[in-house]
Parts: C-alpha cells; sequence; structure tokens
C-alpha cells in the first residue's frame, strides 16, 4: 500500500530528532558510555512517590479540571513568585500541562497561522521550529555565536526578523549550550520585541539549574508580562522526567486561548502526576529548596570537571552558567560535530549529540550532557581524551 500519498507534505519533510538518533546508536553497542540525554540521574524524591501513591489507593484516578489540581496551581502561583518574581492568577493564569512540550505546542499553535514567522535561536532545543513548521509557520534562525557565549544579540535577532515576524522563542538556560541570559542582555531584546510589537515564548524549564548567579524570566521586565508565555515544569529541578508535568503562566486573554486547544487535545494532565507534583512543591517550601540546592551543586562539580578536562584536551569549551550540558567545538579535530560523533562512538564507545541536531550554527560542536554520574563522566572523559590524541597523532 502506497502510505506516502496519505501524509501531508509538512509531516514528510519534518526530520527525526537529531537526539534520538545517537541515543538509539548507543543501544547497539556494549559498554557505552552514553552523555546524550538531557535526564537527571536523580530518582524523584520518596515524598512525591508516596503522594501518587496515596492518590491511587484513594481512588483519586478520575479527571481534573482542565487547568489541573486548584491546589497545584495554587503552590505553581507560590513558587513562581518566591524564585523568580513572577505573579500569575493560579484561577486564570496558570495550567497544568502534560510535560513542558506540549505548552510549547499549544502557544505556537495559539499565536502562529499561515506563513507567520517565528525566531528560533541557533542553536536551541529540536522541537521548536518543528513545531512552528506543524502551526504552517516558518522557524526563522537567529545565529548565537560562541564568542558571546551563546547568548540572543540585539543585532541576531533584529536580523532574524521580517514584516511576517510574530514570536520570538527565549529558550534559557539554554539547551544544548548552556548558555544564560542575563537581566542587561534580557533588556535589550525585550526592546526590541516591544519596538516590533512581538510575542515571546520563555522556555524556563532549566530556570532552577543556573550557576553564579538567579535566574532572571524576561516576564519580569517593564512591558513584558503582557506579551510572554512563560513555560515551566517539574522535570528538570525536581527530577520528575517520567511524570510528564509541567505547566504554563500566561495573561488570562492568552491562557484561555491556549487552554481551549489543551481541552480538546490533552483534557487534563494525569491526575496522579498532578498529585506527586503538589507535594513536590510542598516539601521545597518546608526544607527550604535544600533538595533543589543539593542536586545544583552536585551539577555544578560536574559542569566544571567537564570544562577543564575539554579545554585542556584542545576541544575549546565556553563555560556554560545554566542547564547540564557543556557544548564544546571539535574543529581543532578536523571535523564536524556529526562526524566525531560518529567516530566517537564507533572507536570509544562514547554517545554524545552532534550540535548540527539543535541547528545550523552548532555543526562544529557537540552537546555533552553532564546529568551522569561523575564517574561515568571520569570514563568518557578518558575515552575522549584517547581519541583526541589518537586524531592528533594520525595527522
Amino acid at each position: 500500500m502506497n502510505y506516502d500519498k496519505y501524509f501531508t507534505d509538512t509531516v514528510k519533510h519534518i526530520k527525526p530528532s537529531g537526539i534520538r538518533k545517537f541515543f538509539d546508536a548507543a543501544s547497539i553497542y556494549k559498554d557505552v558510555v552514553s552523555l546524550g540525554v538531557g535526564e537527571p540521574d536523580f530518582d524523584t524524591p520518596w515524598t512525591a512517590r508516596e503522594a501518587a501513591i496515596r492518590s491511587i489507593r484513594s481512588g483519586f484516578t478520575h479527571y481534573t479540571a482542565n487547568s489541573g489540581l486548584i491546589k497545584l496551581r495554587e503552590e505553581i502561583a507560590r513558587y513562581m513568585s518566591v524564585r523568580f518574581d513572577l505573579k500569575y492568577d493560579p484561577k486564570d493564569e496558570i495550567f497544568v500541562t502534560v510535560g513542558a512540550s506540549e505548552p510549547i505546542y499549544l502557544m505556537l499553535r495559539t499565536f502562529v497561522g499561515e506563513g507567520d514567522e517565528v525566531v528560533v535561536p541557533d542553536p536551541s532545543y529540536v522541537s521548536y521550529a518543528p513545531s512552528v513548521e506543524l502551526c504552517g509557520g516558518k522557524a526563522v534562525s537567529a545565529k548565537c555565536r560562541a564568542e558571546d557565549s551563546f547568548a540572543l544579540t540585539p543585532r541576531a535577532l533584529e536580523e532574524a526578523i521580517t514584516p511576517r515576524t510574530k514570536v520570538l522563542i527565549l529558550p534559557y538556560p539554554n539547551n544544548p549550550t548552556g548558555a544564560i541570559m542575563t537581566g542587561p542582555q534580557l533588556k535589550a531584546i525585550a526592546d526590541i520585541v516591544k519596538k516590533h510589537d512581538l510575542f515571546v515564548l520563555s522556555d524556563e524549564i532549566y530556570a532552577e539549574l543556573t550557576y553564579g548567579g538567579k535566574h532572571v524570566s524576561i516576564a519580569t521586565l517593564e512591558g513584558m508580562r503582557e506579551r510572554t508565555v512563560v513555560i515551566n515544569g517539574f522535570s528538570k529541578a525536581f527530577a520528575m522526567t517520567g511524570w510528564r508535568l509541567g505547566f504554563v503562566c500566561a495573561p488570562r486573554e492568552v491562557e484561555k486561548q491556549m487552554l481551549k486547544i489543551h481541552q480538546y487535545i490533552i483534557m487534563c494532565a494525569p491526575t496522579s502526576a498532578q498529585y506527586a507534583g503538589l507535594q513536590m512543591l510542598k516539601s521545597a517550601f518546608e526544607d527550604n529548596f535544600s533538595a533543589v540546592e543539593e542536586m545544583r551543586e552536585e551539577y555544578n562539580v560536574r559542569r566544571r570537571f567537564l570544562v577543564d578536562r575539554l579545554n585542556k584536551m584542545g576541544l575549546t569549551c565556553f563555560e556554560p552558567r545554566g542547564a547540564f550540558y557543556v557544548f564544546p567545538c571539535v574543529r581543532s579535530t578536523g571535523m564536524d560535530g556529526e562526524q566525531f560523533a560518529e567516530r566517537l562512538i564507533e572507536s570509544k564507545k562514547v554517545a554524545v549529540v552532534p550540535g548540527g541536531a539543535f541547528g545550523e550554527s552548532g555543526k562544529d560542536f557537540v552537546r555533552i550532557s553532564y546529568a551522569y554520574s561523575l564517574s561515568d563522566l571520569k570514563k568518557a572523559m578518558d575515552r575522549i581524551e584517547e581519541f583526541v590524541n589518537e586524531l592528533s597523532q594520525s595527522k
């Protein structure tokens, strides 16, 4: 049967994720050290797991409100206010989603129509551009450079804007680079956003994982709350990836439109996951977020270790100040990121992700996740150093 004729051109032209490609490739080799997946190696704390178990035993197995449990939304409102100085009404400016990926699509589906353009910093997370295309829009890259610490610059943004531009995606702390945006940097971007009357999708899923300073949301800047959708969730900061629990914070007029789509395609986030998230936030406030702080400090130790080792072996790596990734340049080896990753996994059984999977600006880089134990990272760095030395000797 010729299935091809039934598929839409949009879906046929979307490429599979470059992250999954190397994750799947790693599974065919023995003794592979995989540094490819951005998932905390910490387990969800028992306090959240027990809350989910209690909810099931109590028969709380039915739908919640489309927006999610009101108690959870109230805790989210408190969390965003205390941790990030963002104030939203839990009744009609916050709703709970299936992870942070669902609301990315919901926001774009709400704002982007046929031919509309969306500026996407390059490199950045693999799902943004395909989500824009699925909405009938066009993703336009704003090139970010290592010499700018991969921050989005005003010049790069202005060069990407056209009369058809409608939305800017602002994904900081950034996956794959680990870059952050400071308050002054965001102020310069906000001025351009307001000048061109754009809307911002601010993906802040890594907001708790910043090193050497507090995360700043563009929605806290003057005139930006009204034109920003903030997306966050429980996956990274609370080690709850498998629970698929995220949330949206937006002006009520925007929340109302996004919620309509959520109602039709999802209904509501999983009930037991919502109870787990509710307890997770309550526990975090009770212990003054000490578990989050401890996890971040452990990541910080790994971060410093990787940056030091990579630079010493000649793979230039700027210091990432957010998320849990390093993004070394492999140009010195005579290969691009794709070639480097393929040769590395074949010869040394170490899996990393080619930077080109995240955009053209990343083609000479690879992404290495440090959401792995220090012993695994040491083993991987020894193998990579051996690989780089062999390449150098063969020239």
